[in-house]
């Protein structure tokens, strides 16, 4: 573990001011207003819980570097060996233990994404390269499955715009799970597969993109969104589907009249279920949209993440001929590609997360 650099007034400042947070709540805590209020009450005591492994922690680190202090002080003046040689040994763990602290208590501090904890939405589109695009989407669509599959994660498949030979013009799909945004946000952005397809008779090496979209998942109390804001639309649906498919006007089309944001669901038999669909997909769009508001550095990440689909827009390329994965972010590359393909993401998605932590980390101890 290498040395964490703390700038020290600043870093014990933050710290300083969380426990004299900490300590305020637990006061209000105790007002019979405040006990009356079950409301504020309860996001009081929740924000109170979040904090106090932080304070404790702190207050450790304190107790510990004046523990140094006094050991210093007696090693100044210590003239027996023996109790020379306990003092060192003591001072040592208590050096240890005060990197490990520091080290802990920088991550601490670093902010948190209020939406690492929710589910996604995500959503793949081909991009150029036309069927053979449409067949990466598939791909795609299949290695966050097998992902999710290997986390315990549920995958529903919202809205999807199927091909003939398998692939995706779009896919759009939940995944249900513990972490699961805070995992796979670094998946945003245009991906492109470099292969000879399987719709190439003359054996040319192709380029292709497909877009990925990952959004946390709005809940009801993250967007309301006013009835009377909707237009929907019904119409038969089409593609596959089976029996029936274009016989009944069970395809759902939602348009946010203030924003001009659709969203259109057939995949179910069901109307009621093809709305409840498309409100899940609008209402996690309209959050991102309300989130791209609020800062402009947000706005451009949306942008980056989604891009036009153009190939020089990557994020990540496949390339099968070398069997080689490389993730133009980070500059990192492996060559299991097929495992990645098969779900074996946490290679490279714990390589972006240590690399996102530690520039954030840099933004709190530098």
């Amino acid at each position: 573990m290498s040395t964490v650099e703390i700038d020290g007034s600043d870093f014990i400042g933050k710290l300083e001011l969380l426990a004299e947070k900490y300590d305020s709540i637990g006061k209000s805590l105790e007002d019979p207003e405040v006990f009356s209020d079950l409301r504020k009450y309860t996001g009081l005591a929740r924000e109170r819980a979040r904090l106090e492994d932080i304070v404790t922690r702190y207050r450790r680190y304190v107790e510990v570097k004046s523990e140094i202090e006094s050991s210093l002080e007696v090693l100044a003046t210590e003239q027996d060996e023996d109790m020379r040689a306990l003092f060192e040994e003591e001072l040592k763990a208590l050096r240890n233990e005060e990197q490990e602290l520091e080290h802990q208590l920088a991550r601490d501090l670093i902010p948190k994404d209020p939406n690492d904890d929710k589910s996604v939405i995500c959503e793949i589109r081909s991009g150029t390269g036309g069927e053979e695009a449409a067949l990466f989407a598939g791909d795609l669509f299949r290695m966050y499955g097998r992902y999710a599959e290997s986390k315990g994660w549920k995958v529903e498949i919202l809205s999807s715009n199927p091909t003939d030979l398998g692939g995706f013009k779009e896919v759009i799909f939940a995944i249900e799970g513990d972490r699961a945004y805070g995992r796979l946000k670094y998946e945003g952005g245009v991906h492109r597969v470099q292969r000879i397809p399987a719709t190439e008779s003359s054996g040319r090496l192709h380029t292709s993109t497909a877009t990925v979209a990952v959004l946390p998942e709005a809940e009801e109390v993250d967007v309301v969104i006013d009835p009377k804001d909707i237009r929907v639309d019904t119409f038969c649906a089409s593609g596959h589907g089976g029996q029936g498919v274009n016989t009944t006007y069970s395809a759902v089309r939602l348009t946010h009249l203030p924003t001009g944001l659709q969203v259109s669901c057939q995949d179910e038999r069901s109307q009621i279920q093809n709305r409840e669909r498309a409100m899940r997909v609008l209402r996690s769009r309209l959050k991102a949209l309300m989130e791209e508001e609020q800062t402009q550095e947000i706005t451009e990440a949306r942008r980056s993440q989604v891009g036009t689909g153009e190939r020089s827009e990557k994020i990540r390329t496949y390339n099968f001929p070398q069997s080689r994965v490389t993730d133009h972010r980070i500059g990192y590359t492996t060559h299991r590609l097929q495992q990645i393909l098969d779900g074996g993401l946490d290679e490279i998605i714990d390589v972006l997360a240590f690399n996102d932590e530690q520039a954030r980390l840099a933004g709190v101890t530098g």
